[in-house]
């Protein structure tokens, strides 16, 4: 079946001219029926075809996709793919949390492509200009529908399914490798039995002989990986000296460049024929490689792959992987989702992982399959072979696993109460009734149809309700007279900030103290987001020197990421905490964002500019008394410690100084033009006292006019005054001059009063200023 009799207006999207028996069995379901289709067929045997048809039917027809990859270097690598799709005249564009969103772009958008997270994102906003696009789309392919079971990222992807079906009911084309119980997804997807495939193993186009290769646990974890990589390296070394590839899954981007220049070294010891150091045009193409490990390790015919490498260095690694110019590959998880890369033979050397949230966890057996469905290449190789490297202990469960498969669980029930709020915050759950519609729209209802016993379903029911009565006792919720369903501010802002139910009570608690830092920290290292954080005992000393004796009634791992924070933002990290900091602190700072908002919704712009603040240090490492120049783009941690040696600590300085000052402390005089630009356009504000008196009468009361004047760009100000410390005003207001402040001097039982008028920067890292004036009662 040629694909130009097929699809003749798309035949360029395909690189290849005619279908494979795989997919001519299912191509009259996804072209020619309007049917949700359900497909199971083994890695390599051409699924993502029968997603580019479905989307071509959708375009052929002036209609919308949207693809949902399992990860973000996918949607990279679709836009790339793609490009056939856009040399016809469609459009495609990705939208992930790394872009700046062009709202005008998706709109027009012909194929969208996004993950999970991002969809989950742009339909709580659906309702907003910038993310309407989300519910124009009229198919819906779900690449590797099986991330379902996945521990972290389930959950998203389902009720991000049942959400588009309540708001759009989009055609939904499922794909995946491995889906032991497809007859479940189906009915959940309501895909017709004529719609449902599932490809068994002999639609492999090579077959696969897997198996589980064991090694004895020891003391010393660190000897466990070495003891791993050799038993992988032995497993390999017969299909090496073949001729073949192997490709080796490690369990973090660090390990993938250590495993590969230990096997270098134990590759030369063993005398395997590998390498082509002799192959002068190759050594000079390694040249445009921008890693230096990986440039010299790649002429050894040894090379490694992760997401950290720069989309160059990955595209000419899996280039010279496929021409055969690399004979060994140690890699994360990453390539087996999605990457075209077989090799002869796969090893799995790690089936654990530290997770910087979780601490150590176990890698997913879907993940496990979906490894091991890379053995064997195509036109090369009659037999794939795939390995486990198992401790003892373990072995059974992945004979078992290898033997019997996965099937696909729901990992609803794990965050169901913040689901459920989320609903009802979105406006998809409007009443008491709408809670069960949209419980019976889950992947979890259908799954508990197939439990054992005949309250599955009436169980589920009460969870459900159980946890609605939860949200309405808390505060997430609340009910009208006629039982409809509504958000509080608080429910707001627990779904839009994805937070978990108790750290959203915590931050809504904070809100009421006087803001200071230590608080404000340790609230989000205690936040559940983070309750999984371990502190390995390498990592205690550094915590106790970052920290001393702050946070001392804080668990190890709450202290852990305490300390990230805290070094963070003195800019001094201590090597022992690198490994796990980055992520943390990319959601320490979703989480100050949070706290952020909670302070900026209640009417607490002190904090919100407090928090404000923390975020700029812990992002940049800035002092604190050169935070304010972070509210300049362009300025980061190398050129705020410049500025701020040069005495230049705020943006009212750096107009001061003006370009030529700039250039005196060390900025080009181009970037000193665009920071002084910028600069000007933000708050300066300057408080005018008037004719403030010096003293006042017992009992004489005098209502004073203080005006606030704003000489830069307009914002909004915190303004707040105190007499004595004791709070008489407080308000928010957006000024672009002048405000002014009425400021009662009223003659009390006092001998002195002290007012003080401060004003805040809710939206911006700038300092406050507190202005004082003293006046006697006599």
């Amino acid at each position: 079946m040629d694909v130009a009799e097929v699809v003749p207006e798309f035949a360029d999207v395909f690189p290849f001219d005619s279908f494979n028996e795989m997919q001519r069995t299912a191509l009259p379901a996804v072209l020619e029926r309007e049917d949700n289709v359900v497909i199971s067929a083994p890695t390599g045997s051409g699924k993502t075809a029968l997603a580019e048809l479905a989307i071509v039917k959708a375009l052929a027809a002036g209609g919308t996709a949207l693809f949902i990859a399992p990860m973000r270097a996918l949607t990279n690598e679709k836009e790339s793919e793609w490009e056939r799709i856009e040399q016809l005249g469609h459009s495609v564009y990705v939208v992930t949390g790394e872009r700046d969103l062009n709202p005008r772009r998706a709109e027009r958008a012909d194929v969208l492509v996004m993950t999970p997270e991002k969809v989950d994102s742009a339909t709580r906003k659906h309702d907003t200009p910038r993310y309407s696009f989300v519910t124009d789309v009229d198919v819906v392919v779900i690449d590797e529908v099986h991330l379902l079971d996945s521990r972290s990222r389930g959950s998203v992807l389902e009720v991000v399914v049942s959400r588009l079906r309540r708001l759009v009911d989009p055609r939904i084309v499922a794909l995946s490798a491995t889906m032991e119980n497809i007859e479940e997804v189906a009915a959940w997807l309501e895909a017709p039995e004529a719609a449902t495939f599932d490809f068994g193993p002999s639609y492999r186009p090579v077959d696969l002989h897997a198996g589980v290769e064991t090694y004895t646990h020891g003391e010393n974890a660190f000897a466990d990986k070495y003891r791993r990589l050799y038993t992988a390296l032995d497993l390999a070394e017969p299909h090496l000296t073949e001729d073949g590839q192997a490709l080796v899954f490690v369990s973090s981007r660090q390990d993938t460049v250590k495993a590969a220049e230990t096997a270098r070294d134990e590759i030369a010891e063993r005398d395997i024929p590998v390498g082509a150091r002799g192959d002068y045009d190759f050594h000079s193409e390694t040249q445009v490689l921008d890693n230096d490990t990986l440039r010299q390790s790649v002429l050894d015919g040894v090379a490694f792959h992760h997401a950290g490498l720069s989309k160059s260095d990955k595209d000419h690694v899996e280039a010279w992987f496929r021409a055969g110019k690399i004979d060994l590959l140690f890699s994360t998880s990453t390539l087996a989702w999605g990457v075209n890369l077989p090799a002869r033979c796969v090893v799995i050397r790690d089936t654990k992982l530290h997770d910087p949230l979780e601490g150590e966890v176990d890698m997913s057996p879907l993940d496990i399959l979906q490894m091991l469905g890379r053995a064997g290449r195509p036109g090369y190789d009659d037999v794939g072979y795939g390995w486990v490297v198992a401790d003892r202990a373990e072995a059974d469960k992945y004979r078992r696993l290898l033997r019997d498969g996965k099937e696909i669980e729901s990992r609803l029930a794990e965050s169901l109460p913040e689901h459920v709020n989320a609903e009802i915050a979105l406006g998809t759950i409007e009443g008491l009734g709408d809670v069960m519609d949209w419980l019976e729209t889950t992947f979890y209802f259908q799954r508990a149809g197939y439990a054992p016993g005949e309250q599955a379903y009436e169980d589920v029911r009460e969870r459900v309700r159980a946890v609605l009565d939860d949200l309405l006792d808390r505060g997430f919720v609340e009910t009208d007279p006629d039982l409809g369903l509504s958000s509080t501010p608080l429910g707001q802002l627990a779904s839009g900030y994805y937070l978990r139910l108790p750290t959203a009570k915590r931050f809504r608690d904070l809100v009421d103290s006087e803001p200071a830092a230590e608080p404000v920290l340790a609230a989000v290292a205690r936040a559940e987001e983070f309750d999984s954080v371990s502190a390995r005992e390498a990592e205690r000393e550094a915590i106790d020197g970052v920290l001393g004796s702050t946070g001392g009634s804080l668990d190890p791992g709450a202290r852990k990421v305490l300390a990230i924070l805290q070094a963070s933002m003195d800019g001094d990290l201590p090597p022992e905490l690198r490994s796990d900091a980055w992520v943390i602190r990319q959601n320490a700072l979703r989480l100050l964002a949070a706290v952020r908002a909670f302070f900026d919704r209640f009417d607490r712009p002190a904090g919100a500019n407090l928090t404000r603040r923390l975020q700029a240090r812990i992002e940049t490492g800035v002092p604190p008394e050169a935070v304010g120049l972070t509210a300049i783009d362009g300025i980061g941690a190398g050129r705020g410690q410049r500025l701020a040696q040069a005495g230049l600590t705020d943006p009212g300085a750096v107009v001061e100084a003006g370009v030529s000052g700039l250039v005196e402390a060390g900025l080009g005089e181009e970037v000193a033009r665009s920071v002084t630009n910028h600069a000007a356009g933000l708050p300066r504000v300057e408080i005018d006292w008037g004719a403030f008196p010096e003293t006042v009468s017992a009992g004489e009361n005098d209502l004073q006019q203080v005006a606030v004047r704003n000489v830069g760009g307009g914002a909004r100000l915190g303004i707040r005054v105190t007499v004595n410390g004791v709070e008489m005003t407080r308000s928010v207001n957006y000024v672009t001059d002048v405000e002014q402040v009425p400021v009662g001097v009223f003659g009390s039982d006092n001998d002195e009063l002290t007012y003080a008028v401060t004003i805040t920067f809710p939206d911006h890292p700038l300092q406050p200023l507190t202005e004082t004036r003293t006046v006697a009662v006599e």
